[in-house]
């Protein structure tokens, strides 16, 4: 027999909560299937003159010149329209290595290893990720992203269904299982050119028994918390940056994608809860990590980044959190910030980020705005890169 409780609702059983939980996932899978269905694939953008010409520092005028020169460079094509030129995303990498050859990761230097992490939801962490890879394949970088994350929206973002499409073989758990030593066997291309994914899906929550059960029966010879780390190292000869989108929790996958990167980002909205979260954060990681420390083990980042997101300026408290912000973290925090807009959050309605959005769509003041903001904040990470490659080829210069 029903019990109502207040106002007529009723009392839910565990049985209830499992028919639930299957109604939501076959609502979410026929919204994933609308969006990214076989015949509705996910394309990259193509880029203007104006736009190529912003990335390689020349005006319209100087790649009209050199697209009809001929040479190495691409000339690119008309529009389906046919009234103006454009450049497909491997013509603009192509433009990018050659004008670009300052930025590009020197012979001998390995790819920079980049985390994305926070220990709450909701605060970007994915769209950066995916942003950050996005914008570095634009400049000419080769990208490798690894979904750290068993709910698998990196994945989605990339035009492939985590339930429907990705296997627990297809994500990093064989790593963590032990029956693989390198991610090679889980890399696979994706529709945006210059960037491969090793995808996620909810069985990837697994890793978290088996990291601490292989401690537990392998002993002190083995580290759970450097099997990232070991895993890609074949993957840093052949790419240039490999960004990690970590789980919304200190777990022990996360501490692994901590521990594997080279520079770790946290993006964090200035507000109130956003703020003691990522207090709690790094208090927490220190905590965890600090035996490592007492053992000898060190572990030195290029940069640690803090991204101010889903920046409100007429929210009247964003100024005062955004104080708070900078007396905490100093000079880690970034001088750009990523604009709440409703572009943004379109974007993500529609599995895609600001640079799979069309000039022409609506909203398209809001979507220069958010671009220049992430572009902003690409270019500040590639120079750390750049600075990062410098210090490795003096040591490769000095040990010899």
């Amino acid at each position: 027999m029903t019990n109502i409780l207040v106002e007529g609702r009723e009392q839910v059983e565990l049985a209830d909560i499992g028919l639930q939980a299957e109604r939501a996932k076959k609502i979410l899978a026929k919204v994933r299937k609308a969006m990214l269905a076989p015949n509705v694939q996910k394309e990259a953008p193509h880029f203007s003159p104006a736009q190529l010409g912003s990335l390689v520092n020349l005006d319209t005028r100087q790649i009209d010149y050199r697209a009809k020169k001929g040479g190495t460079l691409p000339a690119g094509g008309l529009n389906a329209a046919g009234t103006r030129r454009e450049f497909s995303l491997p013509d603009v990498r192509k433009w990018s290595r050659e004008l670009r050859a300052g930025r590009m990761r020197p012979a001998g230097a390995e790819a920079i290893t980049i985390a994305v992490a926070n220990f709450k939801g909701g605060v970007t962490k994915t769209t950066t990720a995916v942003t950050l890879a996005q914008g570095l394949s634009i400049r000419g970088h080769k990208v490798l992203v690894i979904d750290c994350d068993p709910q698998g929206s990196l994945t989605t973002l990339f035009g492939i269904l985590p339930d429907a499409e990705v296997e627990a073989e297809h994500t990093i758990l064989p790593l963590c299982l032990g029956e693989q030593d390198s991610v090679e066997y889980a890399i696979r291309p994706t529709y945006w050119d210059g960037i491969d994914l090793i995808p996620a899906t909810s069985v990837l929550f697994s890793a978290e028994f088996a990291l601490p059960g292989r401690q537990r029966d392998e002993g002190q010879g083995f580290q759970f918390w450097n099997v990232l780390h070991y895993g890609i190292e074949q993957a840093r000869q052949t790419y240039d940056v490999i960004v990690i989108d970590t789980p919304p929790a200190l777990s022990y996958v996360t501490i692994n994608a901590m521990m594997a990167a080279d520079g770790i980002i946290t993006p964090l909205p200035p507000n109130a809860l956003d703020f003691a979260s990522s207090v709690q954060f790094w208090d927490l990681f220190f905590d965890l990590t600090k035996e490592l420390v007492a053992r000898g083990k060190s572990k030195r980042y290029e940069f640690v980044d803090v991204l101010l997101s889903k920046v409100d300026a007429g929210d009247i408290a964003t100024n005062v959190v955004r104080e708070w912000i900078s007396a905490a973290y100093g000079s880690k925090v970034l001088p750009i910030e990523i604009p709440k807009t409703s572009t943004a959050a379109s974007a993500s309605a529609e599995f895609g980020s600001v640079y799979d959005m069309k000039p022409g769509s609506a909203g398209s003041r809001t979507i220069k705005r958010a671009v220049e903001a992430y572009d902003q904040f690409v270019e500040i990470v590639e120079a750390q890169m750049v600075g990062a490659w410098l210090r490795q080829t003096q040591q490769l210069e000095e040990s010899k």
